[in-house]
């Protein structure tokens, strides 16, 4: 599995913190993992698991990060998607020296292409321009 792939699984597993209590996410993350459509090897999901449980640590500081930034707009207001699409990008370039800004943003816009509505990767790419 490519750097781009489980990029998108651990978007899909930030994606659910909207919608589950912080308790329960180690249940989330262990059904996650045995409904994938693909087969993830071991080694892929301990590093999805490792870098999603890194950013849900730093989620307060993240969420703050992105209240500072995005002028207009806060956490709330965000759609879900959107939201866990810069949480991911945000602590990438903040915290993840292995990945460089840019990567960390033209990943970002991708996913909103992929998984957002028609004008997520403008907002996207709008707030994290700002990070860069």
């Amino acid at each position: 599995m490519n750097r781009t792939e489980q990029r998108e699984h651990i978007f899909m597993l930030l994606f659910r913190v909207e919608f589950n209590r912080k308790a329960d996410m180690e249940e989330q993350c262990t059904l996650f993992f045995e409904e994938a459509e693909t087969d993830i090897s071991e080694k892929d999901r301990d590093y999805i698991r490792s870098k999603y449980e890194k950013i849900a640590e730093k989620l307060p500081e993240i969420d703050s990060m992105i209240n500072e930034t995005a002028k207009g707009w806060d956490t709330q207001r965000m759609g879900k998607v959107e939201l866990a699409i810069i949480r991911l990008a945000v602590y990438e370039i903040k915290y993840d020296e292995s990945v460089p800004t840019g990567v960390a943003i033209n990943e970002a816009v991708e996913l909103a292409k992929k998984f957002g509505q028609d004008s997520s990767a403008g907002f996207v790419n709008g707030i994290l321009a700002k990070f860069a």
